[in-house]
């Protein structure tokens, strides 16, 4: 376990602190494989090394694209401040809160962009953008919970994306891996942002 522990990206009590694993009362068939058992609260558990492993490689997946062909969307409250922590450090953009429908598929608007790669905090609240994104064949990152459908996740990355800790801390990880992807970091430094910048009071 002890080498197990070592290879994490932070230390197992740093994830099980922030409650990386706890999931919900419902599963979909979908999210089983992630699951490691069910609590006696009836709320599924989480494996925390494919949670790890996962960040990775949704880590690698997003240093292939530069900042600004980067698209960060949550709408659920206690993610937003994730998300601008997110994007202060990464320099992408986002949208924490309502996603502007079309914004991305409608050449008309102002606003329109087009993004190489969107990363959503839930498939379920930030089911618009990841219908656009569909529609404009952009690939999505999403955090999944144990009561998510991914039918249009392109990359999943299994975890609590109900809380801001959780949420926080993923989130925290991705920034400093994503930078490292870059160059910008040595693979043995994290972001000097501390991760309680990254989590809703």
């Amino acid at each position: 376990m002890a080498n197990e522990e070592q290879q994490l990206l932070v230390p197992l009590e740093q994830y099980l602190g922030a409650g990386i694993h706890i999931g919900t009362k419902f599963r979909t068939a979908h999210m089983h494989k992630y699951i490691y058992k069910i609590n006696p609260n009836g709320l599924c558990v989480l494996n925390v090394q494919d949670i790890d492993k996962k960040i990775a490689q949704a880590a690698k997946v997003l240093g292939k694209f530069a900042p600004e062909d980067i698209l960060v969307v949550g709408r659920r409250e206690n993610a937003w401040q994730a998300v601008k922590a997110f994007a202060k450090v990464t320099g992408t953009k986002f949208y924490a809160g309502r996603y502007p429908a079309g914004v991305i598929t409608n050449i008309n608007l102002k606003t329109y962009f087009e993004p190489k790669i969107m990363l959503v905090v839930d498939p379920f609240p930030d089911k618009n953008a990841i219908h656009d994104a569909l529609i404009s064949g952009v690939p999505v990152v999403a955090l999944c919970d144990s009561n998510n459908t991914i039918e249009c996740i392109d990359f999943v990355v299994p975890c609590n994306n109900k809380g801001s800790k959780s949420i926080g801390l993923v989130f925290w990880i991705l920034a400093s891996r994503y930078m490292q992807e870059r160059g910008l970091l040595p693979r043995d430094k994290l972001i000097d942002t501390p991760v309680s910048d990254f989590m809703a009071e």
